[in-house]
């Protein structure tokens, strides 16, 4: 069965076990209902489906205008979409209900880096970080990190990203982020350690391809050197990084 179709069938048993309000009459319990609410378009976001998921939402919005949950995940929905002011908005009615609560303000910071707000993200990102029983906290620093880089600060960006991997050695992007730092600053053996590691747990991409082939043949590992390049060419080979590639063959 898959979450949308769960989430339904939740809801349904929700609004028919009823909650007793006395000798005459029966009612849905509105908190019940409005987290099932909540999940049903939680299931449709990760589907894709961010049309279909706002229904479920404004209904739960509308048994409790002050969800933190609802608006969050409404404001996900908007990002999604595109629709930026309503995003914000919602990320901001869900921090005016819960101020503290970590997991809206790292989603909140990841919004502001997406949207280039990079001082603005960091405020949030720190809160979060602040709270050590946060059990996504590594997010928070992996998210830091890339702030700082597109800052240009390379050291604050080193010291987050190799903070997150502390607290969870399998964050992919904090992995890729930190081989592609360390290659830049010519620090090929751990660049290479950490770009093995990310290898073994993502998809790639092109710059990560290309990150890949260059670290391959420093290290004279002639078969990845390889199959990185053939991998780039074929699944991105407009892209600049297949340019590049293409002109160090011709050297």
């Amino acid at each position: 069965m898959s979450k949308p179709s769960a989430a339904i069938l939740i809801l349904c048993l929700l609004l028919a076990g009823c909650v007793s309000t006395g000798q005459t009459g029966r009612k849905v319990d509105p908190e019940a209902a409005r987290d099932a609410y909540v999940q049903l378009g939680i299931g449709y976001l990760q589907k894709g489906e961010t049309e279909r998921a706002k229904q479920p939402l404004s209904e739960a919005l509308k048994l409790d205008p002050r969800s933190a949950s609802a608006h969050m995940v409404l404001a996900l929905v908007f990002q999604q979409e595109g629709e930026y002011g309503s995003a914000e908005q919602h990320f901001r009615s869900a921090l005016a209900a819960e101020p503290d609560n970590s997991r809206i303000l790292n989603n909140y910071g990841a919004f502001l880096l997406d949207r280039e707000r990079y001082q603005e993200a960091l405020q949030y990102f720190n809160k979060a970080a602040a709270d050590t029983l946060y059990s996504e906290r590594s997010r928070v620093f992996e998210n830091m990190g890339i702030a700082y880089l597109r800052m240009g600060n390379a050291e604050a960006a080193r010291e987050n990203l190799e903070r997150s991997l502390r607290l969870n050695s399998r964050q992919p992007r904090a992995l890729l982020e930190l081989a592609q730092l360390e290659f830049n600053s010519g620090d090929f053996v751990p660049s290479w350690d950490h770009y093995r590691r990310f290898d073994q747990l993502s998809e790639q991409n092109a710059a990560s391809l290309w990150l890949g082939v260059r670290l391959a043949r420093r290290f004279e590992d002639h078969s990845k050197a390889a199959s990185y390049a053939l991998q780039l060419k074929r699944l991105y080979p407009n892209s600049p990084e297949a340019k590049a590639l293409m002109e160090s063959e011709k050297s």
